[in-house]
């Protein structure tokens, strides 16, 4: 049986194109199973996954649980609102208190980048990193390659431009890697404020004017403005952002051809896309909801495989 090259699932820089393929065919297995009328395989009966988020988390949370559940494994969650980190507990005795119940893999949210890795390196357990501050969100650029391969055939080639506050967004990053370790090209698009400055450095074109971006994309990956991690305003109003970098159906239909339109979520609708974009033909927001448990599902499986090891 094939396997992954690592133990952990930390960040997609850490992975290879053969850990994706893998990690897709066994995806497209598992969407075959959650589109049964029996959705559950008894693959990881012995297995106890902890979901430990210390941010707030909804789609993520739900998706990572649903495929657990789906895998057949044991859940716990936790939150750290109702917590004893909120009494002062430090994450390592957090994370070994959980493991003394013999838990065998941790899911982690946290606000810090580097918090998986972190404890990649302190507890005895399989850590997927379900996002860290603004460094990476790996199962979700996962997710939106594995979309851009079902609607398109395959990455190979495809021209991505991601829209919107790339400085702040750990799905941008994640989705950078991915998609340029498949052979991908990359663009972002956004005000200069909200393009890090290193982006050039990873391979990636800026194009500052949206109209441009998405003449020359296939697909279009539209990011909300993290407001929740400005500590400056970083553009004059949110009616003058979504005048400049949002996307309605009227200047989605003016394109020459028609592009695919993405967003991993929550949508500000009338801000970086309106309801008729997300709602339209074009779009694939519910594809990659849907396609998130079959990714996560193989994630969770492949590494458990090598637990049982």
């Amino acid at each position: 049986m094939k396997e992954l090259s690592v133990d952990h699932l930390l960040g997609i820089k850490y992975i290879t194109k053969s850990d994706i393929e893998l990690i897709f065919e066994t995806a497209d297995q598992f969407k075959e199973v959650i589109n049964r009328p029996i959705k559950k395989v008894p693959s990881l009966r012995d297995i106890t996954i902890a979901n430990i988020f210390f941010e707030n988390s909804t789609r993520t949370k739900l998706s990572f649980e649903l495929a657990q559940k789906r895998l057949s494994a044991d859940v716990i969650s936790f939150s750290a609102a109702q917590s004893s980190v909120k009494k002062g507990e430090t994450l390592i005795d957090t994370v070994n208190n959980i493991l003394s119940m013999k838990v065998d893999m941790v899911v982690m949210r946290h606000e810090r980048p580097g918090a998986a890795h972190f404890l990649s390196r302190n507890v005895n357990a399989s850590i997927v990193n379900a996002g860290d501050g603004a460094h990476e969100h790996p199962t979700q650029g996962l997710l939106d390659s594995y979309t851009i391969r079902e609607k398109l055939g395959g990455v190979e080639g495809k021209k991505v431009v991601i829209v919107g506050d790339i400085l702040h967004s750990r799905v941008a990053l994640s989705n950078i890697y991915a998609l340029q370790m498949q052979g991908a090209e990359v663009k972002v698009c956004g005000p200069k404020t909200l393009i890090p400055r290193y982006v050039e450095s990873l391979g990636v074109k800026v194009e500052p004017n949206l109209r441009k971006a998405l003449e020359w994309a296939d697909v279009a990956n539209m990011l909300r403005v993290q407001n929740e991690r400005l500590d400056v305003n970083y553009f004059p109003s949110t009616r003058e952002y979504a005048q400049q970098y949002g996307l309605d159906k009227a200047f989605l239909d003016s394109l020459d051809k028609e592009i695919v339109i993405m967003h991993p979520g929550p949508i500000n609708r009338g801000v970086e896309i309106t309801s008729d974009v997300a709602d339209s033909q074009q779009s694939v927001i519910l594809e990659q909801v849907e396609n998130g448990v079959a990714v996560r599902m193989a994630v969770i499986y492949l590494l458990a495989s090598k637990i049982k090891q």
